[in-house]
């Protein structure tokens, strides 16, 4: 009889944490603001596009009332290198204003407010609501999806669903690691198209059936 997802739990803060001692966003930032900002940016792009392009924007503008003070020319001639540039200097600059106008400059700690503002999704929000005030709360993005339904923690084919059965499973003093050992794992090891099964540090209590 195979471990139930929360047994499995146990297993991977043990695996996973020995792979991961200091688990932690790979974006550059140095405040909220420029993790909002820096996870606007990231959808559709590496951490690593992101980060070339954001050291240089937040030389110029570090934080959200520099960039309010953009034009949207300006911001896009920073972000022109990214997927879906247009949308993101748009967004970017509407969220500056925003919280300049609504919130002193300051980002929000609610899940609701963050989701009010241009091109923040329940996602990002929750990156920013984990990453930049610790909040216990499961940012599930294409590489967690994946490694929580490969492994077997959770059987959903919605990223939401997913959030759910996993803030079930984890001990709350977990939950902030875990986005982060789930995402890294995805990220380097369980990828999309080849995982690397052969690496693996759980696979003995993987159910992926096309594990190699």
């Amino acid at each position: 009889m195979g471990l139930t997802p929360e047994e499995k739990i146990v297993f991977l803060k043990e695996a996973l944490g020995n792979t991961y001692p200091n688990p932690k966003s790979e974006l550059q930032y140095d405040s909220p603001f420029q993790l909002l900002v820096s996870t606007i940016m990231a959808a559709q792009a590496t951490d690593r596009q992101v980060n070339i392009i954001t050291k240089e924007l937040f030389k110029v503008a570090p934080d959200a009332e520099c960039i309010s003070r953009m034009e949207l020319d300006t911001v896009i001639g920073f972000v022109r290198s990214i997927n879906y540039f247009n949308n993101k200097a748009k967004n970017i600059l509407e969220v500056s204003r925003i919280l300049v106008a609504r919130f002193n400059g300051k980002v929000p700690e609610t899940r609701e407010e963050l989701e009010s503002l241009p091109g923040v999704g329940r996602k990002t929000a929750n990156v920013v609501l984990s990453s930049a005030f610790h909040q216990a709360v499961m940012p599930v993005d294409t590489h967690v999806h994946r490694v929580s339904n490969r492994i077997g923690l959770v059987k959903s084919d919605k990223p939401e669903q997913t959030e759910t059965e996993l803030m079930r499973i984890i001990p709350e003093a977990w939950v902030i690691d875990f986005h982060h050992y789930l995402l890294l794992h995805g990220r380097y090891t369980c990828k999309a198209k080849r995982p690397e099964c052969g690496n693996c540090v759980v696979k003995s209590i993987c159910d992926y059936p096309a594990k190699t």
